[in-house]
């Protein structure tokens, strides 16, 4: 236990959330890197912030999951202390189809996964952060998607769908917490070179849209993880219930 910040990251063990565990872990945060079933990603990042000098653990969760972010919190707070930054960044994607062919257990599972998840531990970081909780006050950061924008017509609405809620969620929480101590933020990344793209059947999707960017090229998981610790530091100390678009220009 000691006077570091701590940061839990969602999904962290790929992607974007590893690219955020690197970039805190590079700033002197102690982080924890939560991760649903890909331990050796998880364990292999984690050994590479250890080899750095940086403090990090990992903590398997579901965090669609009830009880599974209970004990995700509790762990963190019982290993590392109490929880400074919370990024909501886990979340899943299907493959590309037209509402119609969605079945509802494919749109149960992507708004539960994307959607209950964040809500959950978004209440589990309020109840340690907020000073009417006896906390010292703390940051959220929710990884929304341009998608919440674009509606992703023909591909998957049901995650643009569930995006549009994390959106919703941001804009309410930063309202119901700003007098508490407790900032809520939100990034909504574009398209981003991560293998998120292969769960939706389609890994060169951006190569096939990348003209469409104004910046014409896709973005990498570094330049939304330089978002998302912006808006946890103190140099966006003004900034709660703001969407900072990282998207190319979409």
């Amino acid at each position: 236990m000691n006077n570091q910040k701590v940061a839990i990251i969602t999904g962290g063990g790929r992607g974007i959330g590893a690219a955020t565990v690197r970039l805190f872990a590079k700033n002197d945060y102690a982080v924890c890197i939560n991760y649903q079933s890909n331990v050796e990603a998880a364990n292999q990042l984690a050994q590479e912030v250890k080899a750095q000098g940086g403090q990090c653990i990992t903590v398997q969760a579901d965090v669609s999951n009830e009880s599974d972010v209970e004990r995700l919190f509790a762990t963190v707070e019982r290993e590392l202390g109490a929880i400074s930054v919370l990024v909501n960044n886990a979340g899943i994607l299907k493959k590309q189809m037209r509402l119609e062919e969605m079945s509802a257990e494919r749109i149960n599972a992507v708004l539960i996964n994307n959607v209950t998840s964040y809500f959950l531990c978004c209440r589990e970081a309020v109840k340690r952060m907020s000073t009417r909780h006896g906390g010292v006050g703390g940051v959220i950061v929710n990884v929304s998607s341009g998608a919440a924008c674009s509606g992703s017509p023909n591909e998957y609405i049901d995650y643009a769908a569930s995006k549009g809620a994390v959106d919703t969620l941001t804009k309410g929480l930063s309202l119901e917490v700003a007098a508490e101590g407790i900032r809520v933020n939100c990034v909504r990344p574009g398209l981003i070179y991560t293998d998120m793209h292969a769960s939706g059947g389609e890994p060169d999707r951006i190569a096939r849209l990348a003209k469409n960017i104004p910046l014409q090229r896709g973005g990498l998981p570094e330049e939304v993880a330089e978002a998302i610790f912006w808006l946890a530091s103190d140099k966006s100390s003004f900034a709660t219930g703001s969407f900072l678009n990282v998207s190319g220009g979409l």
